[in-house]
């Protein structure tokens, strides 16, 4: 069931995607010759209007395919004859929707929560060297480590860990006053645990509070922001060479974590909201990445609509569509191979597992 569930939540977000491209030509005055739920042979038509409406059998994404999307069209209403303003708000359209989505299961998930940690030093343990006069106190909220901004409390060990090395710069609210505290040494020590046992941890708590719904909202939101956040330290991760094609994960690889994360959850109510979580942080993602500038992305065809308007702006030439269809397609190839690629792999750790 776990499966079957993330399977049709990852679908959902594609449609979602495709929905919202949708709604923006339909209100556009763009024709939509077909808008698609799930893909493969039809098994359910029905043509209203301008636009047929279908129901595909297999239960993966969606389509909207507008007139003259990709080619020539001497339609009045095909994408290349809307404004080039029109035609942006189509493109972006998508990725809106599944930023928004994403905003929203963020806000469903923590409506059950009761507490939340917070970004702010609730004590120190004995022993502990970062406190003390020129260091931290009880009651500093964590605003920056490193730069980066805190969004959420587990933030601040998520940039300590990639940032690596024990001197950090870090940016405090103390009092209401910001104080930055440059090539501050954040080294680790050895604690005894409850059970008797040590570890190697920095010697502090943050702060649990009571949060209101006006607080879950806010803390979905910064859940979002960080999401958005996590894509671009993980290209800086990938063009850096900190990590590599086999640290991605494609569908299938998404999917078996979201099934392993909601097995080991300690109730069915848990394991709904962990997956739930997972599919915010896919929305998000899924907003971003596809409106980097690359060819087949919207992201791409967003340049592409820029570059040709300021192109037709002074040459007074309409650029035939084609050519840049040309473009998308190549991009769509590498972008497919790429994607066997991470599905091959994804498939062999599965089964190794």
């Amino acid at each position: 069931m776990s499966i079957i569930f993330a399977i049709l939540l990852f679908s959902l977000l594609i449609f979602v995607h495709e929905l919202g491209h949708f709604l923006a030509a339909k209100a556009s005055g763009v024709r939509v010759n077909e808008f698609s739920m799930f893909m493969g042979p039809a098994i359910f038509k029905k043509q209203v209007g301008e636009t047929l409406y279908s129901i595909r059998c297999i239960p993966i994404g969606g389509y909207c395919a507008m007139e003259g999307e990709d080619e020539v069209s001497d339609d009045p209403h095909s994408f290349h004859s809307a404004a080039w303003w029109k035609r942006f708000l189509i493109l972006v359209a998508g990725a809106a929707m599944n930023f928004i989505t994403g905003v929203l299961i963020f806000v469903i998930v923590f409506l059950p929560v009761q507490q939340i940690a917070m970004p702010v030093i609730g004590s120190f343990e004995e022993g502990c060297t970062l406190n003390g006069e020129g260091g931290l106190q009880v009651g500093d909220e964590i605003l920056e480590v490193d730069g980066e901004k805190i969004y959420v409390q587990s933030n601040f060990s998520t940039i300590l860990y990639l940032n690596g090395g024990d001197v950090h710069d870090l940016v405090i609210r103390r009092d209401g006053q910001k104080i930055v505290m440059d090539d501050f040494l954040m080294e680790k020590h050895e604690f005894v645990d409850e059970d008797g046992t040590t570890s190697l941890r920095y010697g502090f708590s943050f702060t649990a509070v009571d949060v209101t719904i006006g607080d879950k909202i806010v803390y979905a939101w910064n859940t979002t922001l960080d999401s958005v956040r996590n894509v671009r330290l993980s290209l800086q991760m990938l063009l850096s060479g900190k990590a590599g094609i086999g640290d991605l994960s494609g569908p299938v690889g998404i999917v078996d974590l979201m099934s392993d994360v909601a097995d080991t959850s300690p109730s069915v109510l848990d394991a709904v909201l962990n997956m739930l979580w997972f599919g915010g942080f896919l929305a998000v993602n899924l907003a971003v990445m596809n409106l980097l500038p690359l060819p087949a992305l919207d992201g791409g065809r967003v340049v592409a609509l820029l570059l040709t308007t300021a192109i037709e702006a002074v040459t007074r030439r309409k650029i035939d569509p084609k050519y840049e269809g040309y473009i998308h397609g190549a991009g769509m190839i590498l972008l497919l191979g790429l994607m066997a690629i991470i599905m091959f792999k994804d498939i062999i750790f599965i089964f190794k597992g």
